[in-house]
């Protein structure tokens, strides 16, 4: 069964597209399984890059429309030359463009024309653990992270909090921050 709606495109959202996309994968699930795929070089001292072109989804191998860079380095006082974000700022900026696709995605599909969707994004890290002066009580990781949200649109705050909340649950980054993932490394040398 489809869910149809009058607002074919709210919030630069194609909601017919998107509800062809949910019914395609109720009907075909084997479709909705993805390999995202990044290929990293090293540029010298804590400074690499990244490359996104290719993907497997749908059960077929993709390309995206542009191949995308993003370079990731330390600050000066990270012994790096601040070329870039570092890799855990990435993380920042993943579960903030995670979210907000999310609250886009969820308030067209509700109707809900937004009119601004910002956030902040904090992460407090303790260098000791990456450092190795721990006693191995402190993690190498974010011991936390914040996320404030500042979202409008011609909803009440309960509609506009509960597409937030519905984004939050649906969102793949932050399941990745909260959830165990099994992460393999393959070393090839030579």
């Amino acid at each position: 069964m489809s869910i149809t709606t009058e607002h074919s495109n709210t919030n630069g959202v194609d909601t017919p597209t998107l509800f062809a996309t949910l019914d395609a994968v109720k009907a075909q699930p084997e479709i909705a399984k993805f390999q995202f795929r990044a290929t990293n070089t090293w540029l010298g001292g804590t400074h690499s890059r990244t490359t996104f072109s290719e993907f497997h989804g749908a059960m077929q191998e993709m390309e995206h429309k542009h191949v995308t860079e993003v370079d990731a380095d330390h600050p000066a006082i990270l012994v790096g030359q601040d070329a870039a974000p570092t890799p855990v700022e990435h993380v920042l900026h993943a579960i903030a463009a995670c979210l907000t696709s999310g609250i886009a995605n969820i308030a067209a599909v509700r109707g809900v024309q937004l009119s601004k969707v910002s956030s902040t994004v904090e992460g407090d890290i303790d260098l000791l653990g990456i450092l190795g002066l721990s006693d191995g009580s402190v993690r190498n990781g974010y011991q936390q992270i914040k996320v404030t949200l500042h979202v409008q649109g011609d909803a009440d705050d309960a509609t506009l909090s509960a597409i937030v909340e519905q984004s939050r649950r649906r969102s793949a980054v932050y399941d990745v921050l909260t959830q165990p993932t099994p992460v393999e490394l393959v070393v090839v040398t030579g």
